[in-house]
């Protein structure tokens, strides 16, 4: 009589077939938004440090959306690279409603109505000091009045054609206060995915660089994004977020965070996203240049993980890359 036991748990993994039909987990192309750049000029313009990724004239960004629909990623998430003259003090330009982002989300709902676009609702890339919010004389970002500025800057993307609006400033009360802006304003259908767990974090280097505010920043960003060290806190964010209106949550940054990801998720069974932050992304094409790690390896892990956690999906730069390997 054999001394082996017998369950043998490695049986189940000895085929591809096998272990395919015993996937706990499974990510697909529609797990997937892409966050995209855009651009006043006329052409593409490749990002030092995202190897790969680039800022996109608003045709080049219709294009991106059509290889979304074509991919079968339902979302595009939106960031302007707004010009350094119409950057100010107060963001003005977040309330043009001709401004970069709204004619980009009009192009794209005009010619791929079909794949949904998320859009940024923060004041950084307007303002010429960089924040999130407006900044009083001692250089301390204000709550309630960039809140409202907020609520403002969600109603000019929601007249534009947003499907989803995610304020990313971390400011107390903005999700209520875009809430009631869009249900006044007649946008009852467009969604709130709330960056409800957003870190003040060394990932999102290169992101400052796409949008143009790694230079202008007066200051950091710890007052009103969260504390690395912090993990309660985030779940009473999420709690306030989600009792103003929030119709999904975000964690941010992604892999160094999945422990918040996986608690937000149990503790609240809402729509929870990632975002895969631009330092991570950096990481992985750092490593698969240099031969420490096989990018498409890399890349499927690492998506796969944040759905293991409990993401609904993920918010990544690789989206496309994933899709088409995801897709073969």
């Amino acid at each position: 009589m054999s001394s082996y036991p017998a369950l043998r748990l490695r049986r189940t993994r000895a085929a591809d077939w096998s272990r395919r039909m015993h996937a706990e987990t499974v990510l697909t192309a529609a797990d997937l938004i892409w966050p995209l750049f855009v651009t006043a000029g006329e052409s593409e313009e490749p990002i030092g440090t995202l190897p790969g990724v680039s800022r996109w004239p608003i045709g080049g960004i219709v294009e991106r959306a059509r290889e979304a629909r074509d991919l079968g990623i339902p979302c595009v998430a939106l960031f302007p690279n707004t010009p350094p003259e119409l950057r100010s003090d107060d963001g003005a330009e977040a309330l043009n409603p001709n401004n970069l982002m709204c004619r980009a989300i009009r192009a794209i709902k005009e010619a791929v109505p079909e794949v949904g676009v998320l859009t940024d609702v923060a004041l950084d890339p307007y303002t010429a000091h960089g924040h999130d919010g407006l900044v009083d004389d001692n250089g301390y970002v204000v709550n309630d009045a960039t809140a409202e500025a907020l609520a403002r800057q969600a109603l000019v993307q929601a007249a534009a054609g947003a499907d989803i609006v995610a304020p990313s400033d971390m400011m107390d009360g903005r999700v209520g206060r875009i809430r009631e802006a869009l249900e006044a304003g007649g946008y009852a259908n467009v969604q709130i995915m709330a960056y409800a767990a957003k870190y003040a974090s060394g990932f999102y280097g290169p992101f400052r660089e796409a949008v143009g505010s790694s230079g202008l920043l007066k200051g950091d960003k710890k007052t009103y994004q969260m504390d690395p060290a912090n993990a309660e806190e985030a779940l009473r964010e999420v709690a306030l977020d989600l009792a103003e209106g929030a119709d999904s949550v975000m964690v941010k940054p992604g892999l160094p965070y999945l422990d918040i990801l996986l608690r937000v998720k149990n503790a609240f069974e809402v729509p929870v996203f990632a975002y895969q932050t631009s330092g991570e992304y950096a990481m992985i094409e750092a490593a698969a240049a240099t031969g420490a790690g096989e990018r498409d390896v890399l890349v499927l892990e690492t998506l796969m993980a944040f759905k293991r956690a409990g993401a609904s999906g993920v918010l990544s730069y690789h989206a496309a890359h994933a899709a088409r390997l995801l897709n073969r």
